[in-house]
């Protein structure tokens, strides 16, 4: 029979919509494979990561006597080794694996005690492809009672030290820049970060704490409150970044911007920077209360002239250790840097980028000729600046002699009085001083 040429026509449509309704339930049928599994400890949370080869269906819920974590994953193949876990751990035990209605995962923890859970998904970047993000918190543990790591014992009766928040950058999932030779970040500015807060705790009058002690990430904000919560008088960032011209070399030592970087360097390391929380992740629900501190005072007007002065110090001191990418204090928008009530600078110890710069920063002679650097300039600082508050009773001078550089607003955060109060008791209608004016302080 001869089929005319409309009919072969519907018959190859037929046959190509035949094609694909027995190819679609392939193509929806194709797994995702969890390729990796990793684990970070903090000291107030553990972080399982999951990597995966595509965004998965998920769902987590606990059960008890014994405690124990299931999580179950939808579509997915095993296709890598269970971590384990060091008898020392103080939330997990061991992490077992099977498959479920022949094409899912589920995958238990057993725990040493009960926890608190989120879990959410990161997309692909530069670092990493898809991951599911597990974070476990011990149930009992409370914000004031994480620990503070490296302080020596508490002298505040009567004489309050003057505490430093020393931050190393990224650390855990954010690995931070690599150098040629493979050196870490995040490796290099721990150890940096922890001979600066030895030499801290070394001085009578000055207290270190370490916002990040182990390798685990903590995201931007965070660190900001943990410093916060610590009552730190500054706040020092410690990086070693890189750049994509490999002949940039030299330290520099950062304040906040909010009016744009003050170089393409600065521009670079800041977008580089301020991405970590993307590298790391971070669960978006408790972001309200850090957010509010962060906009409490958009001028801060005494918090970056306090910044300034120290970032003058800091700098001034590293000249003596190496080369120097920028000979005066850098401005560029680092998240870390938005505390609206603490001095804070950031401190970019080299280019790990640079192969003769990222030779140096493995020895931990240069480290530590780094944190002496740092040491001096936050020394000189301090001895600007008048004792701190004890926690019980305030001492403050009843007048003061207007200097060179003085603001008010400044005075007004040395002498920790509001500055409306110092305006009231000198019958002040605006904030202009001038050299020598004596003005009383409120007590």
């Amino acid at each position: 029979m001869r089929i005319s040429e409309k009919n072969w026509g519907l018959l190859l449509m037929t046959v190509m919509l035949a094609i694909l309704l027995v190819s679609q339930p392939v193509l929806a049928a194709k797994k995702s494979k969890l390729e990796s599994l990793r684990f970070w400890t903090a000291p107030d949370h553990t972080r399982l990561v999951l990597g995966i080869t595509s965004a998965v269906e998920h769902k987590v819920f606990a059960l008890n006597n014994p405690p124990r974590l299931v999580l179950d994953i939808k579509n997915i193949a095993f296709d890598t080794k269970l971590p384990k876990f060091p008898a020392s751990h103080k939330v997990l035990s061991l992490m077992r694996q099977a498959p479920r209605n022949k094409k899912d995962l589920r995958i238990v923890l057993d725990l040493k005690t009960q926890v608190k859970v989120k879990s959410f998904q990161l997309k692909p970047n530069s670092d990493y492809g898809h991951r599911l993000v597990i974070d476990l918190y011990p149930a009992a543990i409370k914000s004031s009672s994480l620990p503070v790591v490296i302080k020596q014992a508490a002298n505040i009766s009567k004489n309050k030290k003057w505490i430093v928040a020393v931050d190393a950058g990224h650390g855990g999932e954010d690995p931070g820049a690599k150098g040629h030779r493979g050196t870490r970040e995040k490796v290099v500015v721990l150890s940096i970060a922890k001979k600066l807060a030895v030499l801290i705790n070394r001085q009578p009058n000055m207290e270190a704490y370490l916002v990040r002690s182990g390798d685990y990430y903590i995201g931007l904000r965070k660190r900001m409150e943990k410093a916060r919560k610590a009552k730190a008088d500054l706040f020092v960032s410690i990086h070693a970044d890189a750049f994509k011209d490999q002949r940039a070399r030299g330290s520099s030592v950062y304040v906040l911007s909010n009016r744009g970087a003050s170089s393409e360097a600065a521009r670079w390391l800041a977008n580089s920077e301020n991405s970590a929380d993307l590298v790391g992740g971070v669960s978006l629900d408790d972001k309200d209360d850090v957010l509010a501190s962060v906009l409490l005072d958009l001028s801060q007007n005494a918090t970056e002239d306090a910044s300034a002065r120290v970032a003058g110090e800091v700098l001034k001191n590293l000249k003596g250790v190496g080369h120097m990418h920028k000979k005066q204090v850098q401005r560029a928008g680092f998240m870390v840097l938005k505390s609206p009530d603490i001095p804070s600078i950031l401190v970019e110890t080299a280019f790990i980028s640079n192969r003769s710069e990222e030779a140096k920063l493995r020895r931990p002679s240069h480290q530590l000729k780094i944190a002496k650097a740092i040491l001096k300039g936050v020394k000189s600082y301090f001895s600007t600046q008048y004792s701190p508050a004890s926690p019980v009773v305030r001492h403050a001078k009843s007048r003061y002699k207007i200097k060179k550089g003085d603001t008010l607003s400044a005075i007004a955060k040395r002498y920790r009085v509001s500055l409306s109060s110092l305006k009231k008791v000198n019958s002040l209608r605006s904030s202009r001083i001038r050299i020598g004016q004596v003005i009383r302080i409120p007590s």
